[in-house]
Formats: C-alpha cells, structure tokens, sequence
C-alpha cells in the first residue's frame, strides 16, 4: 500500500515516487514536463488535479510537491521548496547528515550545505543552462550520441572556448566540421561541465561529497569531479528522483508533527 506520494516538478521532466507502507519506494517515471501535464494533469481553478488512476496510482494518499511546477498542482498537494526536498531526499537516501550536495538538474545547477540533516547554506548557478542537463542532450544531439556515451569520454578532451549553451553547439558543428574526432568532442563537453560546477564546490567544505540529478549518471562527470574533490561523489539511487523521496519524507514527517492533519 502508498503510504503517501512525492512529486518533482522540474523543468525537463517530472519524476514520481510512492512510499510504501512496509518500508521502500517505488517509481514513475521520468515524464517529459509537458507530456505529464498534458496527460495527468486536469485544470482547476485552485491549480491542477494530478489524474492518479492514469498514472496507476490509488486516490485518498497524501501528496507533497515540490519544482518548478509545484505552484500548479492543488487539490490538496502541499508545496514545499525545492532545495529542502533534496536535502531530505539525500538523508532518507543515503543516511548522512552532513554533506555538500551538487544537485544538477534540467536548468540548473546548485550546491547544497547539509550540516546536521537541515540546510545550512546553498549557492545555485541559476542563470545560464551550460551546466545543466539541458546543455547536455543539446551537445549530444550536436555530436549524434547517447547521454550514455557522452558519459564514457573524459581523456584528451578539446578545450571549448563558449561558455554559453547555444554559443557552444555552434562551436561543436565548428570542430565537427574541421574533422576533430566526436570522442575528443565529447570529453571537452564533460570537461566544460565541470568546469562551470567547479565554482560551486569551492563555496563550501564538507567531508562529504553527494551528487544529484540526472547528471549524475554520467560517468564521466562522476570522475571528474572525483579527482578535484579527492574522491569520487556518492550517488544516491534513484539520483533523479532524490527531491521526490524528499518530498515524501517532508510530507510524512508533517504528518506526524500536526497528527495526521495537513
């Protein structure tokens, strides 16, 4: 049985997790943002009605949301902030209590302090997508390659010169057409990302090192990142869904706190 139900509402896609009664979670998705609305989603004046018999999920669960789309979603979600969920999401995942998290998502970057399971402090990179996951499937789509293999290249990388994400696919058709090799092509990208997120990492000291976010599938980036910090990040599983799990954790955790009363 869900015990009670987490919605990330991101840029790029929408994630889902249900808790379950016994223990665990289980998952839906990732959905395209636009499709999930389309399909799921019913208008309503006091914001959307999520549809759970399309998604295959039971009515009368509490629900928590959180993203950029969490204000779109009424009868009877509670909305909670981004950055909080992933934090719980990151305890509930990974049992630590003090780490810095670098959550990258669709559009955006961010770095998290967690100290003693709460935030402490962040820092985002919120104003341009060269080190989101947009900018990714837009580089390989340039070079004709899975977001898996872009994560396979790191050594003998090209120095890319753009840091804007629309600059940069210019640059890469560019090198593309002078004949440098995709696989060289790929580990720039990789190196590029980790340079715009580096900025970041140094805000804050911690022992600990956790990455979130569809990125953090790339296994490129993974290492990368790892050789700067000194060891490499740990990942929690699902990564993409962590701000979902955290949505549930904060909701239930509501429930205890008011008696079961939202």
């Amino acid at each position: 049985m869900d015990a009670h139900y987490g919605v990330d509402l991101g840029s790029r896609c929408v994630k889902v997790a249900a808790e379950q009664e016994n223990g665990g979670y289980r998952f839906l998705g990732p959905f395209d943002t636009a499709g999930f609305y389309r399909n799921f989603v019913s208008p309503d004046r006091e914001g959307g009605r999520l549809l759970y018999a399309e998604l295959g999920m039971a009515g009368g669960v509490p629900l928590t949301v959180t993203g950029y789309g969490r204000a779109r979603l009424g009868g009877g979600a509670t909305a909670v902030p981004e950055l909080e969920a992933v934090v719980a999401g990151v305890r509930e995942l990974t049992g630590l209590r003090d780490a810095l998290i670098l959550d990258v998502g669709g559009q955006d970057s961010k770095a998290l302090l967690m100290s003693g399971g709460c935030l402490a402090d962040f820092a985002a990179n919120d104003r341009c997508a060269a080190s989101s996951g947009r900018f990714m499937e837009n580089m390989c789509s340039v070079l004709g390659m899975s977001l898996e293999e872009l994560g396979s290249h790191w050594e003998d990388p090209v120095e890319l010169s753009s840091t804007c994400a629309i600059f940069g696919e210019s640059e890469l058709v560019g090198l593309l057409g002078e004949g440098v090799p995709r696989e060289r092509l790929a580990a720039g990208v990789n190196h590029a990302i980790l340079r715009r997120l580096l900025p970041l990492l140094a805000r804050f000291r911690a022992s600990s090192l956790v990455l979130t976010g569809g990125v953090a599938y790339n296994k490129a980036l993974r290492m990368l990142i790892g050789d700067k910090f000194g060891t490499e990040p740990l990942v929690p599983q699902p990564p993409d869904f962590v701000a979902a799990v955290g949505c549930c954790r904060l909701g239930t955790d509501a429930e205890v706190r008011d008696g079961g009363r939202f």
